[in-house]
């Protein structure tokens, strides 16, 4: 691999576990604030599901030698903003709402469409080895699927 691979390599991996701690700490924080007990187990999968991703990953940066968030760049610190700025307004719109499911659903909906697209520009950086590749695919392919669940139980409410 060249320097240009290299880099694109950790800045993919590197988004890739961000995205993922997000979203663990958002189906978190959704979990904690749905009254259906349904919806709370659901959510607390899907929490369980990101921190594994994240562990995926990270075994990942380790056999290539790239540790979480061995540079800072522009985008990482963006992606780490949005992450943020996307758990306080969870937090925000449960509180403004009075904890609807509906509206937390909507959330998690956003933060998975916002997901997908880091996954989707992970998959179409240069130089992602195959092993990689196969398990960004595999975890896009869950994350989209579990938006799809999302909004089955949304139209369910």
């Amino acid at each position: 691999m060249n320097v240009n691979q290299d880099d694109n390599l950790t800045r993919a991996i590197n988004d890739l576990v961000e995205t993922c701690k997000d979203g663990m700490k958002g189906y978190e924080t959704a979990a904690e604030n749905v009254s259906d007990p349904q919806l709370k187990t659901e959510l607390s999968h899907l929490a369980q599901q990101r921190a594994q991703f994240v562990s995926e990953l990270e075994s990942q940066a380790q056999q290539y030698g790239i540790s979480a968030q061995n540079e800072t760049t522009i985008e990482s610190v963006a992606m780490e903003a949005a992450g943020a700025v996307h758990r306080g307004w969870i937090n925000l719109k449960s509180v403004i709402v009075g904890n609807s499911n509906d509206a937390i659903l909507s959330e998690c909906e956003n933060g998975d469409a916002a997901a997908l697209k880091t996954y989707e520009t992970a998959l179409n950086a240069q130089g992602l080895p195959a092993e990689i590749r196969d398990i960004v695919e595999k975890q896009h392919s869950e994350i989209l699927e579990a938006k799809n669940r999302l909004t089955t139980m949304k139209r369910s409410l």
